[in-house]
């Protein structure tokens, strides 16, 4: 048994670590998944200029891909309708209506021109042996900027995902110029499918975003969607439509798609209903409105971790300035060696050391002969003369010889030699080199990448306030019945069926309940109304009570801010306490008649509700008199005779 819990254990960590860092997790030098990186391998690898069946490519990776062809076809397809890498010829599918690509045996590819000039260059790339061992495959890319954050990406591994939000890419290599510069710089998501976005929890893309279609209101009866949240498709946007339909949360009668290359999906209003009503209640029922999470996750030192969009951008500019520093330490070579050969060339034809060789029979003698002629012009060599140096040199025809024209050899060796002093030049302010190749990209690019999605600042809608009130809200006292399904009773106000409701009962109970079709709820209720936000902050509460072992009478106003659904609660403070009067309206006040006892000299007291703040719920209220009471009344008028206010004490 312990045998075959070491083995299991062994083995799925073996599995998840296959996982995580050979199929779902890009890479942080290149952005790539696996299957991405040897797709873009087998393109380059087949490339001579014309288009190749996507079924060629498919099966050329398989070299590579050890999972079979469906799972490769499937990755190019989507790496394909990115935009960036891939020149692609036929039917590759509609990104915007969900409308699947043909088959691979039909549709073509190659190689687009961005990625020889920010991706491939076979000789800094590190490779190595393909699962096979019959090939080899590059490790990482030496990207010149950060693919995954410009494109996006998706995986699900052993206990972790990546979800990296595509970034506008023209914006992306402007903030690594202000990384060179180590100027701030602010990077957030853009959607080849537009829409809008609000960035404002994006948090460096540990947090999320908010994402909304574009409606507009072509007429009081019709709504057309022109761009589409990121994540769905037309056909995916119109299912989530047509359910909230037929639960009757969004008032339309037809749904026309005439979406193409560009999303245009036609709303017709239902009679009643205005356009404005539609289009919240498209935001807050359907998926015209949508919440995503971001969580930048790569590989790095063969480990996963979570990134920032700031440090992975950072990250780029300084691969940028190493990549780019290896292609001019490869060129300056390249010239050098190409300078030394020109040079001995020069040196041998115009200073006649071949006259010096032509008495000469022994290989050693011809050797040393060549050698000892071109010992004096050491100096404008770049190294030491070799063997093979002479062996090039003795290879050289004496057709080319006699016709070998001095001053254009001169002219392409002094053309070389400023070349290297300009790669030395490059190579000692390689901020400023990195910083002037991401402006002629952007030159080059800048327009076919320009932002798609408007950033705004919106607040995600609420279902209950996006609900149509449609449906009437009765109340009927003798049979204690509350509902929008009752018969024969006035109508109190319209609600919809996410709407509350803040009832008070005759002993000053009150509870918070969703909007019933029908449900007994008690007789002769004082208090009914919605229990929004807006309506619960707007409306005061006032009301006189007695403490039934004192006889004290109070006076007590409060709002009624917080509560738990279909909890009871007491406006009363206990008990012993017995409701006389409730009043929802802000003006007026009470009128309280006193029995008439003795003495008494005033029997009547009015309290107007100006003169009595506004406390908590749970507040006792303002002591009015301990006296007995005859009777209370509200008014709405001040009265003009007996207005004087009693003394009261504060509870």
């Amino acid at each position: 048994m312990a045998y075959l819990k070491e083995l299991f254990n062994e083995n799925f960590l073996e599995y998840a670590s296959y996982v995580v860092k050979e199929r779902a997790i890009p890479h942080i030098n290149d952005g790539l998944k696996p299957v991405q990186r040897r797709i873009m391998h087998s393109l380059i690898e087949m490339d001579d200029g014309k288009y190749n069946k996507v079924a060629n490519v498919v099966g050329n990776s398989m070299k590579y891909h050890p999972h079979g062809d469906a799972a490769i076809y499937s990755a190019l397809v989507v790496l394909a309708n990115k935009g960036l890498f891939i020149d692609r010829q036929g039917n590759f599918g509609n990104t915007l209506t969900g409308d699947p690509a043909s088959a691979a045996r039909y549709i073509e590819c190659r190689p687009a021109k961005l990625t020889y000039e920010t991706v491939y260059n076979p000789e800094i790339t590190e490779y190595e042996l393909s699962y096979d061992g019959r090939n080899k495959e590059p490790k990482t890319y030496p990207a010149k900027f950060p693919i995954a954050l410009v494109q996006g990406a998706e995986g699900i591994a052993v206990g972790m995902v990546a979800k990296i939000l595509p970034h506008n890419f023209a914006e992306v290599l402007s903030a690594m110029k202000d990384a060179l510069y180590d100027r701030p710089f602010t990077v957030v998501p853009d959607f080849y499918t537009g829409g809008y976005i609000d960035v404002s929890k994006y948090d460096e893309g540990r947090g999320r975003v908010l994402v909304r279609a574009k409606i507009e209101e072509r007429s009081a009866k019709d709504v057309v969607i022109t761009e589409i949240p990121y994540g769905t498709t037309t056909e995916s946007l119109i299912a989530s439509i047509e359910s909230a339909v037929r639960k009757d949360k969004v008032k339309v009668t037809r749904v026309d798609d005439y979406s193409t290359d560009r999303a245009e999906v036609h709303l017709r209003v239902k009679r009643g209903f205005t356009a404005a009503e539609v289009i919240q209640s498209l935001y807050a029922f359907t998926d015209c409105e949508k919440s995503i999470t971001s969580n930048i996750l790569f590989i790095h030192e063969n480990k996963p971790r979570v990134f920032t969009v700031s440090e992975v951008v950072v990250f780029a500019a300084q691969q940028l300035r190493d990549v780019l520093r290896k292609e001019l330490e490869l060129e300056r070579h390249k010239l050098q060696e190409k300078l030394h050969r020109r040079s001995l060339e020069l040196i041998f034809v115009s200073e006649r050391i071949y006259k010096k060789i032509e008495n000469k029979r022994k290989q050693e003698t011809i050797v040393a002969a060549v050698v000892e002629g071109l010992l004096p012009f050491k100096k404008e060599l770049y190294r030491d003369i070799t063997e093979q140096d002479v062996e090039y040199l003795l290879s050289i025809p004496i057709r080319r010889i006699s016709a070998y024209d001095i001053q254009k050899a001169r002219n392409a060796v002094r053309s070389m030699e400023e070349r290297i002093a300009e790669i030395r030049r490059l190579l000692s302010d390689m901020v400023s080199y990195a910083a002037q190749w991401i402006d002629t990209m952007l030159q080059q690019y800048g327009e076919r990448f320009s932002r798609q999605t408007t950033i705004v600042d919106m607040d995600p809608t609420s279902a209950h306030e996006a609900a149509v009130r449609d449906r009437d809200l009765k109340y009927n006292g003798n049979k204690g019945y509350l509902g929008y399904d009752l018969e024969d009773t006035p109508t109190r106000f319209k609600v919809s069926v996410y709407d509350r409701i803040l009832v008070i009962d005759r002993e000053g109970t009150y509870r918070v309940i969703d909007a019933p079709e029908k449900i007994f709820i008690g007789y002769r209720l004082r208090y009914i109304g919605l229990a929004t936000e807006e309506n619960l902050d707007a409306v005061i509460f006032s009301l006189l009570y007695r403490h039934t072992p004192s006889g004290t009478l109070f006076l007590k106003r409060c709002k009624i801010k917080k509560y738990i659904l279909d909890k009871k609660y007491s406006l009363l403070p206990d008990d012993s306490c017995e409701l006389l009067e409730l009043r929802d309206e802000s003006e007026g006040g009470f009128v309280v008649r006193l029995i008439t006892t003795g003495r008494m000299k005033k029997t009547q007291l009015v309290c107007p509700f100006e003169k009595y703040a506004v406390k908590g719920v749970g507040a006792k209220g303002y002591k009015i008199t301990s006296k007995e009471v005859d009777s209370v009344r509200y008014y709405k008028e001040r009265e003009q005779e007996n207005d004087s206010l009693p003394l009261f004490e504060q509870e």
